[in-house]
This record gives structure tokens, sequence and C-alpha cells, in this order.
């Protein structure tokens, strides 16, 4: 039987579920030189099938030195070649894996039969390059070659030498994710004959795999499962940092997914964004300063709950550098938390929900669990205790889908949440979601806290 796999653009989706938006950004052009597109099925030999195809150029190009290694056999070009499609013009033949043009609108896929990738170059790419820039693209049309790496080592369901208990449709899209992020950092590291990318990249590469992400309600064993947004930002970053080879050793027995595990969570209810403001921080008051007085306390250490007052402006605090912390402020010499409730931070509330406001005051706790502790106050040890915070509320049920989701988009959107006593911040996205990923997966023992490891 004959399975497509499709990357569904939940920007572009209707009825799909909520939908982040993305942080618009011009077309920036990513190439030192371009590829004709002449050799891409359909193609208007446009602007953006060059980016396309001059995208895809240097991705084989990196699976012909990769694969070799990884695989013990030479990389072979796609058999069936590139489709660049409008589905909008009824003359447009059907794509391969269609039955007519229009099918595709908002798409792009890889369909193993063929051997082949398609893209709808009217409406996906465009608008992928308007709202993310380019580098959108090169994460796009990476993961579908992705799928062609599968399909190569014989884990695509089409050859029917995947057990799909083993490899279900969230591996292996992971996989694909991991995969990208493999090809990115070596476009990073120069050595992408034709791109040029960089770290402002990246990042807005992290913001397109949210947008990606699946929509809320999604189980892990869904036949069309990508991930939650915390799953897909995970799988790139993984790639990024470690290589192709972690991204084809990935099995259901050495990848967890959170979409799996929120999936009976009984918080689904969560943080809605209809919670009033003082609602969410009087909620977090209580989880976070219990998380933190018990790390601290079963360490034997000294841990007094901050006091939190909440007005339209924040107080001076007479510590050196503390108004620039943001809207919430931790305040050393009076261990007071110190909340603006009528800036930045009622907007950030109003766009993604108390989660996203819970993981900004719990910030500000971590903060002062690391001065109670006498321990530097890095903004990469905030996000670390911030992590394993989090992960303490997934184990115990009370987060859903939608609440990771806002804690990712709120870390690459924002650095509030980075910025230590005297409001120095992690600077890019991606770097504020690997320091919170050292928590996360390791606990607070692994951020330099009391506490234990996972």
């Amino acid at each position: 039987m004959l399975v497509t796999v499709v990357l569904v653009p939940a920007l572009l989706c209707a009825g799909c579920g909520t939908v982040v938006a993305g942080q618009p950004s011009p077309a920036d052009d990513l190439t030192a030189s371009t590829i004709s597109p002449a050799f891409v099925h359909g193609t208007d030999d446009g602007d953006t099938d060059r980016l396309a195809a001059t995208i895809v150029t240097d991705v084989q190009d990196y699976w012909r030195q990769t694969f070799p290694t990884m695989f013990g056999g030479p990389w072979t070009n796609l058999a069936g070649g590139f489709y660049s499609i409008d589905p909008d013009d009824p003359a447009t033949p059907a794509p391969p894996c269609a039955d007519r043009a229009s099918q595709i609108a908002g798409n792009s896929y890889y369909c193993p039969g063929a051997d082949a990738i398609v893209w709808d170059r009217t409406a996906l790419l465009p608008v992928l390059r308007e709202q993310f820039g380019d580098g959108a693209l090169v994460l796009v049309l990476a993961h579908e070659m992705g799928h062609a790496v599968q399909h190569r080592g014989g884990l695509t369901p089409a050859v029917e030498t995947a057990d799909p208990a083993e490899y279900p449709t969230i591996l292996l899209e992971s996989m694909a994710d991991c995969y990208a992020g493999a090809f990115f950092r070596w476009g990073v590291d120069g050595h992408a004959p034709h791109l040029r990318l960089d770290a402002a990249d990246r990042d807005a590469t992290l913001n397109t795999l949210v947008t990606f992400r699946d929509p809320i309600g999604t189980t892990a064993s869904a036949g069309d499962a990508h991930g939650d947004a915390f799953d897909r930002v995970a799988a790139f970053v993984d790639g990024y940092q470690r290589g192709a080879g972690l991204c084809a050793g990935m099995t259901v027995h050495n990848r967890q997914f959170t979409l799996r595990e929120l999936a009976g969570a009984t918080g689904q209810a969560d943080h809605p964004a209809n919670e009033t403001l003082p609602a969410s921080i009087d909620a977090v008051r209580s989880s976070a300063g219990g998380y933190f007085g018990g790390v601290l306390g079963g360490a034997g250490r000294p841990w007094r709950t901050p006091t939190v007052r909440q007005s339209g402006a924040l107080p001076n605090c007479p510590d050196p550098g503390s108004a620039g912390q943001g809207p919430v402020l931790f305040c050393a010499s009076t261990n007071e938390l110190d909340v603006d409730t009528a800036g930045p931070l009622a907007t950030i509330h109003r766009d993604l929900g108390g989660q996203a406001t819970d993981t900004l005051v719990a910030s500000r706790y971590a903060l002062a669990a690391l001065v109670a502790d006498d321990r530097p106050t890095s903004g990469g040890s905030v996000l670390c205790l911030v992590g394993a915070y989090t992960d303490q509320q997934v184990r115990g049920a009370t987060l859903s889908v939608a609440d990771l989701d806002a804690v990712v988009q709120v870390l690459l959107d924002y650095d509030y949440a980075s910025r230590d006593g005297r409001g120095a911040a992690i600077g890019t996205g991606y770097d504020r979601i690997m320091a919170f990923r050292t928590g996360f997966d390791g606990g607070s023992s692994a951020c330099g806290l009391a506490g234990p490891a996972h």
C-alpha cells in the first residue's frame, strides 16, 4: 500500500487547531549563488523555485557526503526528481502520489513510490518566506529529503519494511526533523556550496517548527502525528547538535515524545488564555514556590519563599541592575518577586496563555533558588531550573500539550526567562531552548542545584 508522508503547516490548514503566529520577517537572501530550477518539473523559473532548487541541490550534496558513512553505500539522487506545483491552475498535471494538483494546496511531501519531492510554490513556500524568512524553506525541503533518506534505509511504510510498532509515524517525522537539523548545522558551519546559514536563520527555523506542530488533540499513535512543539524542536536541535548518526539511530526504545506523555494528562484545561493574569500568577506562586522549596529543603538548604507583589508597574528594587530583568523581577535584598501586570507580561499572557506566564514567573523563582543556594545566577542556570520545574509538571500530569507548546514559544520569542539578576540574557532562542532542555532532561542536579537527577 502506498503511503505518502506529508508535512502539513498549521498556518495554512483550516480547522487544524490552535495556530501560533510566526514572527514576520522579510525574505532574507541565504544564497551565495543560485541554481537554475530547470531540473524541477513544472517550474515557473521564478525566484521561489530558484531558491528551492538551490536548497535541494545543497541538501543532496550533504547526503552524498554523509550517507555512505552512515549506511555503507552510495547516495543516489532522487529518481523521480522534484515537482513545483501551482494547485490553483487547473491545467497543472497531477504530481506523484496525488490524483490532482489541487490536493497539495499548502503542502509539501515526499512520495516514496516515485522517489520524488513535491511542493506548492504559490501558497506554501511564499507564505513561509514571508512569515519566517528563507530558512523556513531550508527546513521544509531538508525535512522532506530526510524521508528520502529513510526510504533508502528501508524505513518507508510504502515498501513495507518498517514495522509500524517499531517505527510509528511520529518517530519517522522526528527523524526527518533531526536530519534537517543535521543539514542545517552543516550549512551554518560553512560547508554548503550555495547557502549561507547563520544563527538568526536557525531561530526562525525553530519558530517554523512550532507552527508546524500537531493540532491539539493529536495522539502520538495517530497516523499523521509529527509531534508537539517540544518534540519537533527537540528533534531538530538533536540533529543540529549531534549529527545525522543520532537521527538514524532513533527508535521507540530510545526516543520519548512529550505528545505521548501528555496525552493522558489530567490538566487538559491547563492555563487557558482567558484565565486572568492574577490567577495565573497565584497558581505559579504555589507550584514553583513549592517545587524550589522542596529541592532546597530536601538538601538541607535554607529557603524562604519570596513574597509576590503584583502591580501596574515595578517598584524600585535597590539591587543593581534588577530593573533589567523585565516584567517579572526577583529583588534579592528584599526577597520579593515583583510582577508588572500592565506591561509586556499582559501581552504575553493574552497571546500565549497562562503557561507562558508560569514560565516567566517560575524563572524568577529559579533565580531566587540559585541565590539561596549561593550558586552562580547565569541565565543558563536559571533556564535549566525552569526546565527541571517544567519536567516535574509534566510528570505530575498537570500540563497539556498546549501548555508545553506555550513554553517553547515564549522561550523562542522572548528572552525574559533567561535574564540573570542584572538583566543579562541569552541572546538566541536556540540557546535558550538548549539551556531549558538540560534541566528538563536531567533535573535540578543537572543545573548545579541540590536535587535528584532523572
